[in-house]
């Protein structure tokens, strides 16, 4: 079977090119090379280079396209975004990309698509309030985090809210042009699935890390960041008060829950899109985060809390793995406790605007 895979030289897209071959699929491979992932660097060998925002009308696609049976979407631009300004940069290539790959699909008579989405999509994660059952908390106040009170609280007594897990049925609440955008691809998705009788799979992708993610940059995550400072000699620096709760999931979890979803696409009901959550299972503060990377470096260094905070950012965002489990048969292998620490030592791909050849 002939998989086109976009975003093939990026970080969660290598390795699912990778998974894909193990697994006997012949990758058509795609990469438009933005500067912002990958600097300097060449496309590699095999690799098209192409801009999917094209897709709809360039020559250059029929070719690619021709006897593709399956679509695997990965290309993006990722990250929370530095600024407003960065707006127009999300909305073009992920959401005009993602319009113009499903028009030349159908095009083609391609109706299989694998689409690479974010919990982001999901904004604040699911809450209980003791007295009130499940409560959507308002947005936290620029006063309250300038404060040092990070909590979220129920709207209606004004107590502290638990966390919970989020399951694919939440409602959908971007925070961030890059969360809009998600949101706005999975739209797009559902459209195109129904329009055109076609199956649809979104996988709301957890923290992804692992070998071969970038090196510190804005759009880095997290965990890549917290290790670019040890290498620098210095403590990762922990916004908030590090109790912020995450799922973080490998990037070998993330390949295989791709091939799940690709060969759940040749029995899933058509017309639809079918979304799911791509997570570890095993919630861990950021501060851990920090703690574990920095034990797997070797480092005695302390992770900093800092208090400060990024308009934007949530409280908690915890996944729960089992639709993916149910539907999909795919459940994460590799814990934090295991991978991030091992994570400290991995390689990495450069930072952005080093000449990779």
């Amino acid at each position: 079977m002939k998989v086109l895979l976009t975003g093939s030289a990026g970080f969660i897209g290598s390795a699912i090119g990778a998974a894909l071959e193990a697994e006997g699929y012949d990758v058509v491979r795609v990469d438009l090379m933005l500067a912002t992932a990958h600097g300097d660097a060449r496309p590699p060998a095999g690799t098209h280079h192409l801009d999917v925002r094209d897709a709809a009308h360039d020559r250059a696609w029929s070719g690619v396209l021709d006897g593709v049976g399956l679509v695997c979407h990965q290309a993006a631009v990722v990250g929370a975004g530095t600024s407003v300004a960065d707006l127009p940069l999300y909305a073009g290539h992920n959401d005009l990309g993602t319009a113009a790959l499903l028009a030349a699909m159908t095009e083609h008579g391609i109706r299989r698509l694998v689409l690479a989405s974010s919990m982001v999509v999901y904004g604040e994660g699911r809450y209980r309030c003791a007295a009130h059952g499940d409560r959507t908390p308002p947005i936290r106040s620029v006063e309250a985090l300038q404060s040092g009170d990070f909590a979220v609280y129920c709207d209606l007594c004004g107590e502290s809210l638990s966390w919970g897990l989020v399951d694919e049925t939440a409602r959908l609440d971007p925070r961030s042009s890059y969360a809009a955008s998600k949101v706005a691809q999975e739209h797009y998705a559902a459209a195109w699935a129904r329009q055109a009788d076609a199956t649809a799979i979104a996988l709301r992708y957890h923290n992804v890390y692992g070998p071969g993610m970038p090196a510190d940059t804005p759009y880095s995550g997290v965990a890549a960041i917290f290790r670019s400072s040890l290498e620098r000699g210095e403590p990762p620096q922990v916004f908030e008060d590090g109790g912020q709760v995450r799922d973080f999931v490998h990037v070998d979890d993330v390949a295989r829950a791709n091939l799940a979803a690709l060969q759940a696409t040749a029995e899933a009901e058509g017309g639809r899109l079918a979304t799911y959550n791509v997570a570890s299972g095993v919630p861990v503060t950021i501060g851990r985060v920090a703690e574990l990377v920095a034990a797997g470096a070797g480092r005695a260094v302390q992770p900093a809390v800092t208090g400060r905070f990024r308009l934007g950012d949530v409280r908690h965002v915890v996944a729960s793995p089992a639709r993916a489990e149910h539907d999909l048969g795919f459940r994460a292998r590799i814990g934090p406790e295991v991978g991030l620490p091992a994570f400290a030592t991995a390689p990495l791909r450069p930072a952005a605007g080093h000449q990779v050849v």
